[in-house]
């Protein structure tokens, strides 16, 4: 399997991994993902990592891991979402028996495994105890990177940043964000390698829906390659899928990137 050229130039030099929220290639940029096989086979050969939103939806079957694991290069990565059972109907209360199912289900990614996603619905307040049982019990389980999307301005305050930090989880920053200071990720510090600067971007101003504009590619360019190397590693995640924008955003950012390190 093919390592991605572009993304391997610049994780040669930094840790960066651009990818989109799945692997869909819509066809006005089909022919930036040469090749043959499976949607996943071609993606990955262009760009280093995906985000893995079905498994917030419904539970897939691990044979469907292990297919994905096969289907890509050795230096492929996955994040993957939490399901929306443990953060939208629970409310991160009493799931320690789902965690456990999830995170059986994408250690079959094994090494491809990348960082976990948490991402919270916008009703969902910080509440210290809440917040402080469930992380807790997420990491007894799993010692490897997590970042969390919180939509509630509640969870944008020193209080709750601490309590991130305390539990070596790094925040998002999103586009849109729903607070000034949700644009920005902040990065749990003494994770150690589990620290980790994770953008989203949903498509401004249709959610979903809406590209980014050349001058926001080479912005956010500027600041990923200079938290890169400020010694932190970096995903960026375009979710402005719905109208396949995604696709061709990530892949500007890449060249953006890769010019940015001489590449």
């Amino acid at each position: 399997m093919p390592e991605p050229e572009g993304a391997a130039r610049a994780a040669d030099v930094l840790p960066i991994v651009i990818g989109t929220a799945g692997w869909a290639i819509p066809r006005t940029a089909a022919d930036r993902f040469p090749g043959a096989g499976p949607h996943l086979t071609r993606y990955a050969g262009v760009l280093a990592g995906t985000e893995i939103n079905a498994t917030f939806h419904r539970r897939p079957r691990r044979s469907t891991f292990t297919r994905w694991v096969a289907e890509t290069g050795a230096g492929f990565r996955f994040a993957a979402k939490l399901p929306r059972t443990i953060t939208h109907d629970r409310r991160l209360v009493d799931c320690e028996a789902l965690l456990d199912d999830f995170l059986g289900d994408v250690g079959e990614l094994g090494a491809r495994l990348g960082p976990l996603l948490v991402q919270l619905p916008g009703s969902l307040e910080f509440e210290r105890a809440v917040a402080d049982t469930f992380f807790g019990s997420l990491r007894a389980r799993h010692a490897g990177t997590v970042v969390c999307e919180p939509r509630h301005a509640g969870w944008f305050t020193p209080e709750a940043g601490a309590l991130l930090g305390a539990h070596a989880i790094n925040r998002v920053g999103a586009d849109p964000a729903r607070v000034e200071a949700a644009a920005e990720p902040l990065v749990a510090r003494d994770a150690g390698p589990a620290a980790l600067a994770y953008w989203r971007w949903h498509g401004s101003p249709q959610v979903y829906r809406s590209s980014y504009a050349t001058e926001q590619i080479e912005r956010w360019a500027d600041a990923v390659v200079e938290t890169a190397r400020g010694g932190v590693a970096c995903w960026c995640i375009f979710d402005n899928t719905t109208s396949g924008a995604a696709a061709a955003n990530a892949l500007d950012l890449q060249a953006a990137v890769v010019r940015r390190l001489g590449g």
